[in-house]
């Protein structure tokens, strides 16, 4: 491993600094926040469709709604993108009219990764070739665990180099690797190996996103931003389905990293559900829009 990944590990906060962090947050994060702050987290929304069931006809419908969002919700933001499986990134690039709002795909052998390198690696040029311009991909998290940490990197390596400047958002399914210590070790390997976001999770587990697990990789950002001077964004996912549990992450991600990490550059909510959750609390009456 590289001599920064060597420099980094050493700080991992440990419990007792993550419990403190968490208790530090805005007492505010249980409340209801204000119109314009829902507002802003609808904007970071990854407006997601994962499902075994997808097909041309709902992914069309989707991607009509935000086509249509701005002309129903005059003063409010549309979300940051679409994510889709790469089968359908063609139905989105054709559909798709909202330039603000990006196409974002899975690859890289979702949700597991457990697949031939090679696989990986042309799945996510496939999606960049049919128009993605974020790709989400999963850590290999087997052999993370198997102490195969070169390998590991290499791979994100390879990856990214293989997507060219489009975004490669790391997935490190933080509940998957159990302990904190190694969550920090698998966002540090990820963000040296070239990571242009790291991700909790898939969404495809028991429990997914969780406020420490997100804590402890807004600070291995944090001290790869300070060693580097290298903007990593910060994406949450799975189980978030709320507005509270969005504020939450938002005021995990504003306390380590501070207002410059709030935009959807560098701060990302994966969900199929929370963006209706954020109409509903904004109108103050049901809304199933999405």
């Amino acid at each position: 491993m590289t001599k920064l990944y060597q420099k980094l590990i050493k700080s991992c906060p440990s419990e007792a600094e993550i419990r403190k962090g968490l208790n530090k947050l805005s007492p505010s994060a249980e409340e209801m926040p204000h119109k314009h702050l829902l507002m802003n987290i609808l904007n970071v929304i990854d407006l997601t469709s994962l499902n075994t069931t997808d097909n041309k006809s709902h992914i069309i419908h989707l991607t009509g709604k935000v086509n249509s969002f701005s002309g129903r919700f005059t003063n409010i933001p549309n979300v940051a993108a679409i994510c889709v499986y790469p089968n359908f990134i063609s139905v989105v690039k054709e559909k798709l009219t909202v330039k603000s709002v990006r196409i974002a795909s899975v690859a890289g052998g979702f949700p597991s990764s457990q697949t031939f390198r090679s696989i990986k690696i042309a799945e996510c040029k496939m999606a960049v070739e049919a128009g993605a311009d974020e790709i989400d991909v999963v850590f290999p998290v087997g052999a993370f665990l198997g102490k195969d940490f070169a390998i590991v990197a290499d791979e994100i390596r390879e990856i990214k180099e293989s997507i060219g400047d489009r975004h490669l958002k790391v997935i490190v399914e933080s509940r998957v690797l159990g302990d904190y210590e190694r969550i920090y070790y698998a966002s540090t390997i990820a963000m040296d190996a070239g990571a242009d976001f790291i991700k909790t999770s898939t969404g495809k587990t028991n429990i997914s996103a969780t406020p420490a697990a997100a804590f402890v990789m807004c600070r291995a950002i944090s001290n790869f931003y300070a060693e580097t001077g290298i903007k990593v964004g910060f994406k949450a996912a799975g189980g978030i389905v709320t507005s509270a549990d969005a504020l939450r992450y938002y005021h995990i991600v504003n306390s380590c990293l501070g207002q410059e990490w709030i935009g959807n550059t560098l701060f990302r909510i994966g969900s199929s559900r929370l963006a209706n959750n954020i109409l509903t609390d904004i109108s103050g009456a049901a809304n199933e829009y999405f």
